[in-house]
């Protein structure tokens, strides 16, 4: 879900890094602010205070990833925004005497730690250079005329905002795991975003009285908030469903001594993206319709056996949905192929995947509004 609003940055210690769209408000909210001075010198400054923001929120966040490593919490990606980064992790096994609590507060505490760091040796380093003491307190704080105090105060913000129990900031995600201990995790996190929309309201009321920053703080983390609870809805719906509920069970399959041209002809005339390829010890292969039109293409006719992929992942039919979706995504797979005692009996593929989740997201929000009916 995170990639529907996002762009890939890069890979940094494993954990894949994406910038969310929310970067767009914020520059756009900086050229407004800023736009009675005009010309291409405010859109350069406020390029760069953007990019300031987001060099922040990287740092932080490379911090938290650390701690999370010496934890043993594995985080899969990080979603960027302008107040901080979203995890991505695997599921928590049920709290045992609040281990959880204390490693998602070792991990909360390090974003907090390395923002308070980066604003005090930034203040150090310009005060190294002359730069006024006086100036790091002058109104507006944060502004495109002073990059310097700019980057102090976004700092020094990022570290203040994410010790309040604003779900889904730093504090706010401990919160969340605390009230695990005794609530179901979609339950915690539903009285968590109740919480973080109620500091988001307070920060855009505050916004009208002070300062128009703390409005897009507030949208922010209202943002946040929402994306937080559907990611976690998605998470137990998917983990809930097993592979047997939605594998595709009649579907073409290809041999290994089949031609390419063979392939191609049977790709036209089915609807399948993706086939395994079965030989006579079972599954040897899995070869997609992309990858026998660029092998004809640049060599010609040839065999499904020099064209196919033999980097392949399983899966049983008792396995979840949630874990066929991590191995396609982790690996950049299309296709996964069910067994059930060594016998292929199914196969699921990106296509189909995607397709069976918007139907049960479908019929996960039928269900709830018949329960609120009959309510």
């Amino acid at each position: 879900m995170s990639r529907t609003w996002s762009l890939f940055t890069g890979k940094f210690f494993g954990v894949e890094f994406r910038i969310h769209t929310s970067y767009l408000f914020l520059l756009a909210f900086v050229l407004l602010s800023e736009s009675s001075r005009g010309g291409a010198w405010a859109v350069v400054r406020g390029l760069e205070l953007t990019a300031m923001v987001l060099a922040s929120v990287i740092l932080r966040e490379l911090g938290r990833v650390l701690a999370a490593s010496r934890t043993g919490e594995s985080i899969r990606g990080i979603l960027l925004m302008p107040t901080g980064g979203i995890a991505m992790a695997d599921p928590h096994a049920p709290d045992d005497g609040g281990k959880n609590v204390v490693r998602e507060l070792k991990v909360a505490l390090a974003g907090p730690l390395v923002s308070a760091a980066l604003a005090g040796i930034w203040a150090l380093v310009a005060l190294g250079f002359r730069y006024p003491p006086k100036h790091l307190l002058t109104q507006p704080l944060v502004t495109i005329d002073d990059l310097v105090r700019s980057f102090f105060w976004i700092n020094a913000a990022l570290c203040v905002f994410n010790l309040l129990p604003a779900f889904p900031l730093d504090m706010g995600r401990v919160f969340r795991a605390w009230r695990a201990q005794k609530l179901e995790f979609r339950q915690a996190t539903r009285q968590a975003v109740n919480l973080g929309n109620l500091f988001s309201a307070l920060f855009m009321m505050a916004g009208l009285l002070t300062t128009q920053w703390l409005m897009l703080v507030g949208l922010v983390i209202f943002m946040a908030a929402q994306l937080e609870e559907r990611t976690v809805m998605f998470q137990s719906v998917v983990e809930a469903v097993h592979m047997e509920d939605i594998m595709l069970t009649q579907f073409s399959t290809l041999s290994p001594a089949d031609t390419l041209e063979d392939a191609l002809h049977l790709a036209v005339h089915c609807l399948q993206d993706d086939f395994p390829v079965v030989g006579g010890s079972g599954l040897v292969g899995v070869i997609s319709r992309q990858m026998i039109v660029d092998r004809l293409r640049h060599e010609g006719n040839g065999y499904v056996q020099a064209a196919m992929s033999k980097a392949f992942e399983i899966a049983s039919k008792g396995e979840s949905l949630g874990s066929a979706f991590r191995k396609l995504t982790t690996r950049g797979l299309t296709l996964i192929p069910v067994v059930d005692e060594e016998r292929l009996v199914g196969i699921v593929t990106l296509q189909n995947l995607m397709h069976s989740m918007g139907l049960l997201a479908e019929s996960k929000r039928l269900s709830r509004r018949q329960m609120e009916d009959k309510l």
